[in-house]
C-alpha cells in the first residue's frame, strides 16, 4: 500500500497497517508522533505499534518487551507503542478526509467519574491502583496527512481523548479505563495546519474517526459477551470518589 504524499486527503489510508503475532504496525514514513503511552513524548519514526499482551502479563521492562515483540513479529525499527489486553483482531480503523484513527477497546477495568456528589467508594476508590494487571485499555492512534503545528499536534491528543470519552460514555457508561492512552501523528510533508480544534478540518474529522473506530472496536470485542455494567461488576476498575475544595480564582481565602 503506497504512502499518501503532499498532504493528499484522498482515499488512500493514512497508515499502511499490518498485523502479525499480536502486533499491529501502523506505518507512514517520517511521521512526527506525540504519545501519552508508557515511553511517551515527541518522536519521529516510520511507524507506531499496538501490542496485545497475554493474560497474566507481568513484564516490568516494558521497552525491552515491546522491542522483543516487534522483532518477533518481523517488524524493523522503533516507534511509539501502546499495549493492551485486547486481541488485535478487534482493532478497527476509520478514515475521513485528512485523518485516520485506529482503536482497540476493552473496558474490563473501567474508570468512573461520578457527577452526583460523593458516592460510595468502589474497588480501588479515589483513583487508587492496587497493582493488579489491567484487563482492558482503550488505545487510540490518530494520524493526519497534514503537517501540524506543535501546539496543534498536542491539542489533537485532547481532541482524540474527548471523542473517546464521549463515545465510551454513550456506549458503556464510563469515560475511560484505568490505562487508556493516545498517540497522534502527522506528516511533515503535508499541507500545514495551525490548529486542530473541533471546528477545524483535522479536529472535526478526528472526532468522527475516533467515535466510529471506537464503536466498531467495542462491538467486535463484545460481540459474544456484554461489557461490565458498572465498576462493581468489573474484575478491575476505579471510581474517583470525593469532593475537591473549590474556590474562586484570585480569592484570598
Amino acid at each position: 500500500m503506497s504512502r499518501a504524499t503532499g498532504g493528499s486527503d484522498g482515499p488512500t489510508p493514512v497508515f499502511d497497517s499490518t498485523v502479525r503475532d499480536g502486533v499491529c504496525r501502523l506505518r507512514r514514513p517520517g511521521t512526527r508522533w506525540l504519545s501519552t503511552g508508557y515511553d511517551g513524548g515527541r518522536s519521529r519514526a516510520d511507524a507506531a505499534f499496538l501490542v496485545s499482551v497475554p493474560e497474566g502479563w507481568d513484564e516490568t521492562d516494558v521497552s525491552d518487551y515491546v522491542g522483543r515483540r516487534v522483532d518477533a513479529a518481523g517488524f524493523a525499527g522503533a516507534g511509539p507503542a501502546l499495549l493492551t489486553g485486547v486481541a488485535m483482531r478487534h482493532a478497527h480503523r476509520a478514515r475521513r478526509g485528512p485523518v485516520e484513527a485506529v482503536v482497540t477497546a476493552g473496558v474490563g477495568n473501567p474508570a468512573a467519574l461520578p457527577m452526583d456528589g460523593d458516592p460510595p467508594t468502589s474497588d480501588g476508590g479515589d483513583g487508587a491502583d492496587d497493582g493488579r494487571r489491567h484487563a482492558g485499555t482503550v488505545n487510540v492512534v490518530v494520524g493526519t496527512t497534514r503537517s501540524m503545528a506543535p501546539g496543534a499536534l498536542a491539542n489533537l491528543v485532547a481532541v482524540a481523548a474527548e471523542a473517546k470519552a464521549a463515545t465510551l460514555l454513550a456506549e458503556v457508561g464510563v469515560p475511560g479505563t484505568t490505562s487508556d492512552a493516545v498517540v497522534v501523528g502527522c506528516d511533515p510533508a503535508g499541507d500545514h495546519a495551525t490548529f486542530s480544534g473541533s471546528a477545524t478540518p483535522v479536529g472535526s474529522a478526528a472526532r468522527v474517526c475516533v467515535r466510529d473506530a471506537a464503536k466498531a472496536a467495542l462491538a467486535s470485542r463484545y460481540a459474544e459477551e456484554s461489557p461490565p455494567a458498572s465498576v462493581d461488576a468489573a474484575a478491575y476498575g476505579v471510581v474517583s470518589d470525593g469532593v475537591a475544595e473549590v474556590k474562586r480564582v484570585g480569592s484570598a481565602e
